[in-house]
């Protein structure tokens, strides 16, 4: 690289971009009221009579988030807010369709969740001002994610819902600890695999084209291959088991450079569903619901695929541009409101509103990679990957199961449907990413500035080679 390209990158800025955030953060607030007020005219013919008191809520909890992200993370990425935003505006809004018609108050419930989410959302970011400090707790982070997924095991605590016991119950409340353990295993996992990465790409044998870890290294990947057959098996939750072994998998990949983990996790949790379906009538059922669900719905039949059959009918009564807010029925769906947000989606919206869904989520991931590759230290690289990595499986697992490309997983679609535990989960998502991307974007520290720039200075001084 000349000595001109190398300075000039070196002395590039990223501009802070506040002002581009709040313009998008409006056309956001005007998706996600414009569509309340749509649905009460749509369904009852007027405009909601609280639209002023929920907007004005809703704008509050947005304005409030952007304005602690001008003070403590100036320089994070501007397009993350507002695209989540606009989802989780979107999703009250059809959530509230689905209580004007079944008659509760699930949109009300989410607005106080999402309350909550920003909350956790301002106060990871004041509280962590740099993301580098959680190395610190890789393996209490691992301790505490299996805790988590072991708690709704135990009898009297866990809860069985829908068939899968992924849930634990305090009171009246239940809460899904998989949706904080998640975000402690990107941190584990991420933690772990920048200490142990060299020994992790040594190359083993060599198979056709494919460089194999050696036996002694699979150990990692061993122990999450159970993980997740424990969480299929013991808590009946495909999709929780596919997110945890695909998120390992994929970290262990970016830090290792080595498609021989592909090869070899792909063929173990493969392996483990063949298993698992042989042996597990709850897992066969799944899969034979998907091949031909029409064999399991109406009347002579156990009318196990109900739920996806009628999500089938309502989107394709949908077509192209949708029923409009109103005109549909996606009541007819059962827990419209959580696992099959999309289904209602793309019968009132149509398949152009799903499109749009998925590309806002496409948004998120390439934002989160972006931080990703900006970031000059392999931890941060590492993390703000597995929490993309998060969101696309997670979308992946939920929509191919409603669109029946997958099995379905009974997992929530992120900031759309209807779960406490899912949304705040998610904010807190949010607000790592955002403080990677500040710390990546914002001018890279003088080598000396102070002992602790000094310990990374191996980490901060890289320099991205241009094309």
């Amino acid at each position: 690289m000349a000595a001109g390209q190398q300075g000039a990158i070196m002395g590039f800025v990223h501009r802070r971009r506040r002002g581009a955030e709040l313009f998008l953060l409006v056309l956001a607030l005007a998706v996600g009221i414009g569509a309340y007020a749509a649905v009460g005219i749509g369904v009852e013919g007027e405009v909601p009579v609280d639209l002023l008191g929920y907007g004005g809520w809703l704008a509050g909890l947005v304005v409030a988030a952007h304005v602690v992200i001008r003070f403590v993370a100036p320089y994070a990425d501007p397009v993350l807010l507002p695209v989540v935003a606009a989802l989780n505006g979107l999703g009250l809004a059809v959530i509230h369709r689905l209580d004007l018609a079944d008659g509760t108050t699930f949109a009300r419930q989410q607005l106080t969740w999402m309350t909550l989410g920003v909350v956790l959302f301002v106060g990871t970011l004041v509280v962590l001002r740099d993301h580098r400090v959680l190395t610190r707790f890789t393996y209490t982070s691992g301790l505490a994610a299996i805790v988590l997924l072991l708690l709704p095991l135990v009898p009297g605590l866990g809860k069985t819902i829908n068939g899968a016991r992924i849930w634990i119950g305090v009171g009246p409340f239940s809460f899904q600890p998989g949706e904080v353990a998640k975000v402690l295993l990107v941190i584990t996992f991420a933690g772990y695999l920048v200490l142990h990465r060299d020994a992790l790409a040594l190359a083993g044998r060599r198979l056709l084209v494919v460089d194999l870890p050696r036996g002694r290294d699979l150990g990692p990947i061993l122990a999450m291959w159970l993980v997740s057959l424990g969480v299929l098996v013991f808590q009946r939750d495909l999709g929780s088991s596919l997110l945890f072994f695909g998120l390992f998998l994929v970290m262990l990949y970016v830090a290792t450079e080595r498609p021989g983990w592909l090869v070899v996790g792909s063929a173990m949790f493969l392996g483990g569903a063949l298993v698992a379906w042989r042996l597990f009538g709850h897992v066969r059922t799944r899969v034979d619901i998907w091949l031909d669900p029409f064999a399991y719905y109406g009347e002579g039949t156990s009318d196990q695929s109900y739920q996806l059959v009628e999500s089938l009918f309502g989107m394709a009564w949908g077509g192209l541009l949708g029923r409009g807010f109103g005109e549909g029925n996606p009541e007819r769906i059962p827990y419209a409101e959580s696992d099959f947000i999309i289904g209602a989606i793309g019968e009132e919206l149509g398949l152009t509103g799903v499109m749009a869904v998925l590309l806002l989520y496409g948004l998120i991931v390439e934002r989160a990679l972006r931080a990703a590759l900006i970031s000059r230290d392999g931890f941060g690289k590492l993390v703000a990957t597995g929490l993309a990595s998060v969101f696309a499986l997670q979308v992946f697992v939920v929509v191919g199961g409603v669109m029946r490309l997958i099995p379905l997983t009974g997992l929530t679609t992120p900031f759309l449907s209807y779960g406490g535990s899912s949304l705040v989960a998610n904010w807190v998502i949010i607000a790592l990413v955002l403080r990677i991307s500040d710390l990546a974007r914002r001018p890279a520290p003088s080598v000396g500035d102070s002992a602790g720039e000094d310990a990374s200075a191996a980490e901060t001084t890289q320099v991205v080679r241009l094309p």
